[in-house]
Order: structure tokens, then C-alpha cells, then sequence
């Protein structure tokens, strides 16, 4: 390795190690989250920068865990988890050429997303959004997926690559910068295996054991003080590692591509400009999108839940504790005996079972139990206000934590009131997890606009909801608006739905002028109120609606003869839809092409009308014969 290299490799471990000095405080603040997480509540920060565990007073103090934190956490996840992540790119314009790019990425987007199981992606980074208060995703271009272009699959096309970061491998330059993209330089710290780095950038580097979250030797228990009272997934060691740092730099004077650095072990495995054009107006940017649980001013990482409810969880364990240490002084009694009257170690091992014979010293006083009177009323009342402030400061209620409805409100109106509140509170985390969606496909997008120029075919969900192959290349994306379909998930519960419908039924809003509900309407209807395809009622419906819009793709280019087979009502108003439509309007050709196919429908119908009138009037004919 050459001077220059040498001293860039010094240069950023140097960077590195202020850094995470830097990022110290806050890193003891998750550790000790996920501590209290999985029920290691008698955990503090002590004063030497650790997480450890502090002792009993006194060996007969109760000390047991009454762990509120876990419920609510799951269900802060369990709503959370009702965020789709289905996401529709906006054309920009309203031409034709827009409304099919933006078609094309909008598929795209659906597509890479199920390949990398982005539903349970989302789960994880909840997760460490929930604990720590933050989460990220990276998204890069994987070289090593796709089609092969070579018979021994060495070459490939490659695709896009979507994973989590945990907030312990995220290191900014400045901590007290909120935003992601105004951060000068980002870096990105794991641990790898030593095979992973010669196969990756082909270099030998020295491996050794390492801890995957503390970056530090596994053998070493000062300096950064990760100890046995730390959860397992801490202090999780890896054997044959290399710590290898990403740097990502922002475009500069001196880097106007911006910079990336890697360094693996000692040994500098690549320099050069950043390698995504996924910024804004084709501009190099970061590969990260960042989720966090609650936004905090001047903290990159943001806070969460957790955090609050500690002091909280704290207290409610020292009140059950001590309450239960009254209960058990109540229950057991506490022996007065007179010195030298009885056998006191047999005392004490055996007490005072029933129908024991006490031997004790002639003329002393027998032993008596001291009145322990009752428990304190102020405990319960303690209780019950920690109680509430679990509710308060966590924004979960106790009718989605212990699944039933509070004694005192029986108003159905009370019940929906107290929902939609729970969902208020959690209203900001879900739009911060939304957003970082939003910035995932768009990276998606940019990453196949920049790589994929050689046409290519990708499996997606097609118009009929069939699966189909698109083919594709990066001058069809060109809208890069992406939006969400549904923005109140979290309220549209399939109970609500049914409920809203059934009230417009009942109001008769369904219903043409002469008070009758389309097999349309009702094919929707039953799709609205989740039945779908309920008992196979509706498959005919179903079938000719797909067929229908599946026609409405294909008039933009040629001419399509009905069916005698098809519904002509379902198609017609299918086909009326898009013909009103306005790049149908816009384009002559177009909407000749549909109002064409409209009115062959309607001659059918037509004809078919005709045919069933004369079977009608043959059969009353006939029966009169009879």
C-alpha cells in the first residue's frame, strides 16, 4: 500500500474513533432501551459509560420485573405494521407518454419491493425505529443479481438491493444535524467476514474476532464497555471479521462527484466518486432513506417511546416490589423472641408451620409476632397513576394494550373516539415510516434509470391483476413523483369500512334512478367489504371486469372486436370511463377507437335483446297452441 493510501486509511480511522465518541451517549441510551426491552430492567448507565446492573440494598429485597414496556411496544408495532407499502408513481404531464412511464415505474416499484421481501424489511426497521427511536434502509445496485449474461453466471445484469441498517452501524459527521442529505459525509460501519472482502474487492486482509454492534476486539471488556448484563444481540461476536468502514462524501469543490472511501481492516479497498446518481435533479446523494420513531430537535438519530416510559417503569417496579415486600411481612410475620429462650437457627430454618410444639427457656417470655398492621392505601393509589401515565406517555390506551374496553365508557362513539386516538399518537412515526418508503422507491427509480439502459424484463402484477413479463428500459421511467395510494391505513380498518358502507346502502347512494344496484356496484361492493369473490358468486363479474380493462390497455394501439360472449353492460361502462378520460379525449385516434368499440357493444346488446324478446314472444306462442 502506498504512502498516499496509508495515510487516507489513518485519516478516516481517526474520523472514525471521534466519531463514536461522539455518538456514545446516545448509543448507551439504545442499549439500555433494549435492556429494559427484553426485561433487564434493574440496568442503569453507570458512571464510567457502561450499561450494568445494580444490586439489592439487602439480600431479601424483592427485585422482579413487571414489564409494561414489551406490550406496548408490540403494539405500537402490530399498528405500525398496518402501513402498506404500496406506493403509485405520478405521471408528469398529463400525455400519454407520461401516464405509461408512470405506469411502468409504478410496477417496477411493486416488483423489486416483493423480490426483497420489503414487508419484512419494514418489520425489522420498525423495530429498531421502536427501541432505538431510529432505522435505515440502503439502497444499492447489486451486481451480482439479475439474469445471467454469461453461461457461468459470472456475469450478470444486476438489480436493485434493499436491506436495514441498524441505527449502531450509521455514523454522521454532525450529531445535531436532523436532516439526512445535509449531512457533509455519512459512514456506514459493519462487520464482515474476511472471504466477503476478498470476494467482493479481491484483497487479503488479517481477520479477527470482532462484536458486530461495538466494532471492538471480543475479548476486550474495558474501553467501550460491553459486559455480560448487555443483551446477547450486543455483545454478538463474530470470528474471522474485519471491521469495514463506508465513507460517503457529498459533492464538493475538490470531489464534484462526491467521494466514497473504503476501508477494510487497515487496507483501503476503493476510492472513487459516489456511485448512485439517486439524488434530487440527477445528482449523487446518499444511498440511505432514514425512518425514526419520534423527531427530535438537533438528534440526527430522533428518539423513541422507550426512552420516555423508563423513569415510569422504573417507579412501577419499585411500588409492586415493595408492596409485595409489605404483602410477604403480613403473610410471614416478623418474630420478636427474648434472647436465649428458644432455638433460634431452628426458628429460622423451620418458622412457624401449623401445629408446630415451640419448646422455649422456662420463665422467659414466649416468642409473639410483631403486628405488621396492613398495607398502605397510598400503593394502590401510586399504582394506578403509574398505570395512566404508561397510557399518557406511550399514546397506547388500554383497549388495544389488554384488548377489552375500560369499565366506565360503554358508548360505542367513546370506543371509536379512544381508537382514533391511539392512532393520532402514532400518526407521526407512520409518516415518517411513509416517507422513508417514498425515498426508497424513488432511490428504486433513479438506480434503474442510471444501470438499466440495455432493455431488460422484469416480472410484475399486470392490469387484469395476472402476473405478465414487462419489458423495459431506463428511457421509460421518467416520472420519479412517487406517492401513496392510501394514506389513512391506519384508520381504514376493515370493521370501519363495512361500517360506512352498509350507511350508504341504507342511505340508497348505490342505487340507479329506478332503485336498482348494478352487478358493477355489487362486484365492487363485495370487493370493498373484503368478501371478494365471496361463496364464487361474482367470478363471472369478476372475470369480464378484468376483461374489460385489459381491452381499455389495448385500444391505445389497435382495434378490438367484442365478444357476443361478454357482459355488454360491465364492458360498456368500463369502456365509458375511459373514453371520458382525459388522455382519451386528447388523442382522436383514441377515443375514435374506444367510442367505436362502445357502440359494437351496444349493437350486440342490441341484437341480443332482440333475440331473447322473439324466444319470449315464441314461447308464449307455443304455449297457447298448447
Amino acid at each position: 500500500m502506498s504512502k498516499v493510501e496509508q495515510e487516507i486509511v489513518s485519516a478516516l480511522l481517526e474520523d472514525f474513533k471521534k466519531r463514536q465518541e461522539a455518538r456514545r451517549p446516545v448509543e448507551l441510551n439504545w442499549r439500555l432501551n433494549m435492556n429494559f426491552v427484553i426485561g433487564n430492567q434493574f440496568s442503569e448507565i453507570s458512571s464510567r459509560g457502561d450499561v450494568e446492573e445494580y444490586g439489592r440494598q439487602y439480600y431479601w429485597q424483592c427485585r422482579e420485573v413487571y414489564n409494561h414496556i414489551a406490550p406496548i411496544l408490540e403494539t405500537r408495532l402490530s399498528k405500525l405494521a398496518r402501513v402498506k407499502a404500496k406506493t403509485s408513481v405520478r405521471p408528469s404531464s398529463p400525455d400519454d407518454d407520461d401516464r405509461a412511464s408512470a405506469e411502468v415505474a409504478t410496477k417496477l416499484i411493486a416488483a423489486v419491493t416483493g423480490e426483497n421481501g420489503f414487508s419484512a424489511l419494514m418489520s425489522e426497521a420498525n423495530v429498531w425505529s421502536e427501541v432505538t427511536g431510529c432505522a435505515f434502509y440502503k439502497v444499492s445496485w447489486d451486481s451480482s443479481k439479475g439474469i445471467a449474461l454469461t453461461a457461468d453466471g459470472a456475469l450478470r445484469e444486476g438489480d436493485v438491493k434493499i436491506t436495514v441498517c441498524p441505527p449502531f452501524e450509521i455514523f454522521p459527521e454532525n450529531i445535531a444535524v436532523a436532516e439526512l442529505d445535509a449531512q457533509p459525509s455519512v459512514m456506514h460501519v459493519k462487520v464482515m467476514g474476511t472471504e466477503d472482502v476478498r470476494r467482493i474487492w479481491n484483497k487479503r486482509v488479517q481477520g479477527k474476532t470482532l462484536n458486530v454492534f461495538s466494532f471492538e476486539n471480543a475479548d476486550v471488556l474495558g474501553g467501550f464497555g460491553y459486559h455480560a448484563t448487555v443483551p446477547k444481540m450486543i455483545t454478538e461476536a463474530r470470528e474471522d471479521a474485519v471491521l469495514v468502514i463506508e465513507k460517503y462524501e457529498m459533492p464538493t469543490e475538490a470531489h464534484p462527484d462526491g467521494r466514497l472511501l473504503i476501508v477494510a481492516g487497515d487496507t483501503l479497498v476503493h476510492d472513487g466518486p459516489l456511485p448512485y446518481l439517486n439524488g434530487e435533479d440527477g445528482r449523487r446523494g446518499y444511498p440511505f432513506a432514514k425512518q425514526v420513531c419520534l423527531e427530535t430537535l438537533g438528534n440526527f438519530f430522533g428518539s423513541s417511546v422507550v426512552e420516555r416510559i423508563i423513569p415510569v417503569q422504573r417507579a412501577y417496579n419499585a411500588v409492586k416490589n415493595r408492596k409485595h415486600e409489605f404483602m410477604d411481612r403480613i403473610a410471614m410475620g416478623v418474630l420478636a423472641v427474648e434472647d436465649g429462650s428458644v432455638d433460634t437457627e431452628a426458628l429460622e430454618e423451620e418458622g412457624l408451620p401449623p401445629g408446630k410444639i415451640l419448646v422455649y427457656r422456662q420463665g422467659s417470655a414466649p416468642p409473639v409476632l410483631l403486628n405488621a398492621g396492613q398495607v398502605p392505601a397510598e400503593f394502590s393509589r401510586e399504582e394506578e397513576k403509574l398505570l395512566n401515565e404508561f397510557v399518557m406517555i406511550s399514546g397506547v390506551s388500554e383497549v388495544t394494550t389488554y384488548s377489552q374496553v375500560p369499565s366506565n365508557v360503554s358508548s360505542g362513539t367513546a370506543i371509536s373516539l379512544l381508537l382514533e386516538q391511539d392512532d393520532t399518537r402514532i400518526a407521526l412515526t407512520a409518516d415518517s415510516l411513509r416517507e422513508a418508503v417514498k425515498r426508497v422507491g424513488k432511490h428504486i427509480i433513479r438506480l434503474y434509470k442510471q444501470f438499466a439502459s440495455l432493455p431488460r424484463m422484469k416480472r410484475v402484477v399486470g392490469e387484469g391483476g395476472e402476473v405478465e413479463v414487462m419489458r423495459f428500459s431506463a428511457s421509460d421511467l421518467g416520472s420519479e413523483d412517487v406517492q401513496f395510494d392510501t394514506m389513512n391505513e391506519m384508520e381504514d380498518s376493515l370493521s370501519a369500512r363495512r361500517a360506512m358502507v352498509y350507511d350508504l346502502l341504507n342511505l340508497g347512494l348505490f342505487a340507479d334512478e329506478n332503485g336498482v344496484i348494478s352487478a358493477r356496484t355489487k362486484t365492487k361492493l363485495l370487493e370493498i367489504l373484503g368478501f371478494g369473490n365471496w361463496e364464487r358468486s361474482r367470478d363471472a363479474d369478476e372475470a369480464h371486469l378484468a376483461k374489460a380493462e385489459r381491452e381499455n390497455f389495448e385500444l391505445r394501439t389497435r382495434d378490438i372486436a367484442p365478444d357476443v360472449m361478454d357482459d355488454h353492460a360491465l364492458h360498456i361502462t368500463e369502456h365509458t370511463k375511459l373514453c371520458v378520460s382525459a388522455p382519451c379525449e386528447k388523442n382522436e385516434k383514441f377515443h375514435a377507437r374506444v367510442s367505436a368499440h362502445i357502440n359494437k357493444h351496444k349493437e350486440l346488446a342490441s341484437l341480443a335483446q332482440g333475440v331473447a324478446e322473439l324466444e319470449k314472444r315464441m314461447g308464449g306462442a307455443d304455449n297457447e297452441k298448447a
